[in-house]
């Protein structure tokens, strides 16, 4: 089985990605034999479109409900089917895979689309292209291009598995708003030896960028009567934050994590800012607290919090309950905090509470009730024992995010940037106006909290004809109360897209749509029971009309009629 072409042509038009896999193999043999498709794609990606084209042949995915497609399967499952095209691979990627039986000197193609909105982390943009052909490639070939009506700032190429010869086959052209990432390298520079077939593609491609900022009030770019709003303020001041850490060290916690933990605090420390505010809580059938108050950052504190981090150690149950309502109680009671100031609480756990009160439902409505949205809930879950629902639920009910930490080398780097993420933030209470009116469908325009290297995107649908689309932000710096204005021409905005190339079409339209499903798939889970069913009825309305693999919906893979019927191709989540 060879593959003699593998091109990943990937378009990135103002943040949004849309990347074709196109794998050309052909069966060598004189006899049939299973040709593979595998692709790991981010997981924030969606899926619109895969195909497999045999001896001229197309067969095309077909995008359905997923309870009706997986009636439709259940069937063929049970006759010894392979279920489920796509799993989860690690902290950042999934893997979608498929194989087909193709006879003797056959073709087969097949095509893989997905999109995905970028997201800005601690500063810059990332598109990961995952390399791995497995094999040598007569023509390979990975295409970037890149177009930001703002401008690129910079723009840097990333690789896990460069060598200097392979340098040669990576060519970039880039002006104000526009760049080109070609890298097409020959069989021998494939090669990691001459003598060899083995080949030293295997591992990351990545492109790091960022955009230029003029604008104070963001930038807004409409096409097809569609707009989004990008708004990144820099150079402001930096709130005064005032966090308690709320670390698991029950028996579970043992070993290899709280070694992490521990790492991962020591250097979260050094990262405090003089003027924060900090206090750690333990817990495990008992809580623990560090310190009777918050203390601020000073060496002397920071100091004797490193000295009390060596020393933990791991044993006994999982109070989670008593540990949070510690933490809100002791923000609650703290004197001495800055006036304008940001407080937090970052859960680390590994577990499902065990002791003190352990019906989840009960722990998220006392929490709620107690964070009453004065501070924002960071949840921290530590490998697959978690019950990362729970913590999900908890952190987008009050404010924060969740996130799972992957049991493997580099935890207490992830750790470590999580805090990064968090460290600085600089506006509180973010709320984009837009004329109610003129706009329809807009995307969630509130945010409680804005952080340094991160972006607020906003999407809507502009109604009628307007010529002139005004905004208006207001937000509290650590300094003053803002209120930014900004008014976008909405012709000359349409024409920035006009003459394109390489842009496709719609694709202001497909961002919204992207967006819309992600929020509603995440107001789902904080959602009370009785309105979940209407969230989920529309996310499912807008995967299916714009062909979206998500958790509501599963893409039929067919085949040809003489081997096993169809599989299905399913959108792993967190969660699971």
């Amino acid at each position: 089985i060879e593959i003699y072409s593998l091109h990943v042509d990937c378009k990135v038009t103002s943040r949004f990605a849309h990347t074709v896999i196109t794998s050309r193999i052909v069966n060598r043999a004189n006899k049939s034999q299973e040709a593979t498709f595998e692709v790991e794609l981010p997981k924030t990606a969606f899926i619109t479109n895969f195909s497999m084209s045999i001896d001229g042949k197309v067969y095309p995915g077909v995008i359905k409900e997923k309870a009706a497609a997986q009636k439709e399967y259940d069937t063929a499952v049970s006759h010894g089917q392979s279920a489920g095209l796509v799993k989860i691979r690690d902290r950042k990627l999934e893997l979608f895979h498929v194989s087909v039986s193709i006879a003797a000197a056959s073709k087969v193609t097949f095509e893989l689309t997905y999109e995905e909105l970028l997201k800005r982390q601690l500063g810059k943009f990332e598109l990961l292209i995952k390399v791995w052909p497995k094999q040598l490639v007569k023509h390979f070939q990975i295409d970037v291009h890149i177009f930001e009506p703002q401008g690129i700032r910079f723009l840097e190429t990333d690789s896990t598995f460069m060598t200097n010869e392979l340098t040669e086959a990576l060519t970039k052209v880039q002006n104000e708003t526009k760049a080109h990432i070609l890298f097409k390298p020959t069989v021998d520079q494939q090669k990691a030896n001459p003598e060899l077939d083995e080949t030293l593609l295997s591992g990351d491609f990545v492109v790091h960028y960022d955009v230029k900022r003029e604008a104070t009030a963001g930038d807004i770019q409409v096409v097809n009567g569609y707009f989004v709003h990008y708004f990144a303020p820099n150079e402001m001041p930096v709130f005064p934050k005032n966090v308690i850490f709320v670390i698991d060290q029950s028996g579970s916690m043992a070993g290899r994590k709280i070694e992490q933990t521990r790492d991962a605090l020591l250097k979260i420390l050094q990262d405090l800012r003089p003027e924060d505010h900090f206090s750690f809580i333990t817990f495990s059938n008992r809580v623990v607290e560090w310190k009777s108050s918050l203390l601020p950052a000073t060496k002397e504190n920071v100091a004797s919090a490193a000295a009390f981090v060596q020393t933990l150690s791991a044993r006994g149950g999982t109070d989670i309950s008593g540990a949070l309502l510690t933490a809100v109680g002791a923000l609650d009671k703290a004197e001495n905090l800055p006036e304008r100031s940001v407080s937090m609480v970052i859960l680390l756990t590994d577990g499902q509470p065990t002791s003190g009160e352990t019906n989840v439902e009960e722990i998220q409505e006392n929490i709620q009730k107690a964070i009453n949205g004065k501070y924002a809930l960071f949840c921290l879950g530590f490998g697959f024992d978690v019950s990362y629902k729970f913590l999900e639920k908890m952190a987008l009910s009050n404010g924060g995010i969740a996130r799972r930490i992957y049991e493997n080398a580099d935890a207490a780097l992830q750790l470590q940037g999580f805090y990064q993420e968090v460290a600085m933030p600089i506006l509180m209470k973010i709320e984009m106006q837009y004329p109610e009116n003129a706009i329809e469908g807009l995307t969630r325009n509130n945010f409680m909290l804005f952080f340094e290297g991160s972006e607020i995107v906003v999407s809507g649908k502009i109604r009628n004809e307007l010529d002139l689309l005004p905004v208006e932000i207001k937000a509290q710096s650590h300094t003053s109360d803002l209120t930014l204005k900004e008014e976008a021409n909405v012709k000359e905005k349409e024409q920035i897209f006009q003459d394109q190339r390489y842009i496709f079409g719609n694709f202001i339209e497909r961002l919204w749509a992207y967006l819309t499903i992600q929020q509603l798939l995440e107001k789902v889970i904080s959602a009370p029971e009785e309105d979940q069913k209407a969230l989920e009825a529309q996310a499912l309305e807008l995967s299916l009309q714009y062909s979206f693999v998500t958790p509501l919906t599963s893409m039929v893979v067919t085949k040809p009629a003489d081997q096993q019927q169809g599989e299905l191709a399913n959108k792993p989540t967190e969660a699971g």
